[in-house]
């Protein structure tokens, strides 16, 4: 079962492809080390929220874009990851998280 981590880095790597950007390209135009490109691809790392805000730029793409992985996983391994993921974040986290959310489902 893949992470939310895996999944988004899979999908910001998916759009970077598509977009014909390479690993350093898309790193260098929004100011962070290639290497740190490469953890949130592989999903070791999550991206701050001013770093998706500029990769969607970037890449032409909404944020709300970064989160359509429904194809890179099942359905119900995506809730079972969001879930965890939900039960270690601090509230004000959760409050970023369900605003963002509640944008993407409306």
């Amino acid at each position: 079962m893949k992470t939310t981590k895996e999944l988004l880095g899979a999908r910001i790597k998916e759009l970077r492809k598509a977009k014909g950007l390479s690993q350093s390209q898309l790193s260098e135009s929004i100011g962070i080390d290639p290497k740190h490109l490469s953890r949130i691809e592989v999903g070791n790392s999550y991206p701050s929220l001013d770093r998706l805000e500029r990769m969607a730029k970037v890449l032409g793409v909404d944020i709300k874009d970064f989160f359509e992985f429904g194809h890179l996983g099942k359905k119900k391994e995506v809730v079972e990851s969001l879930y965890k993921l939900l039960k270690e974040a601090n509230e004000d986290n959760l409050r970023l998280i369900f605003k963002v959310i509640k944008s993407i489902v409306h």
